[in-house]
């Protein structure tokens, strides 16, 4: 796998109440990532951009809302989030860099 590759599977952390409330009991990080991303992959980005030891991933996809404007009907786009438990002794902080 290239490293191209590796850098547009990950999106973004997802940053909730749930995601951090779930990172402090379980050592489980939330991603937002490609549509097309597979479990190994995300594993692999995850381990090189972090430099930690990933345990296991498992992956969610969210259907987006149907919102209505008026008269006009729409839909949000819909997400994949992978769920990520690091194995003992790594951490990933996401505060502010001092």
């Amino acid at each position: 796998m290239n490293k191209e590759r590796i850098l547009k599977v990950l999106l973004a952390p997802h940053v909730s109440e749930k995601s951090t409330l779930t990172a402090d009991k379980h050592r489980q990080f939330v991603f937002r990532v490609a549509p097309d991303a597979t479990k190994p992959e995300i594993k692999r980005a995850v381990e090189d951009l972090f430099q930690v030891k990933v345990e296991s991933v498992r992956v969610l996809n969210v259907k987006g809302k149907r919102k209505r404007f008026g008269m006009i009907e729409g839909r949000r786009t819909k997400v994949r989030k992978a769920y990520v438990r690091l194995q003992p002794g790594y951490d990933i902080d996401f505060g502010p860099a001092q």
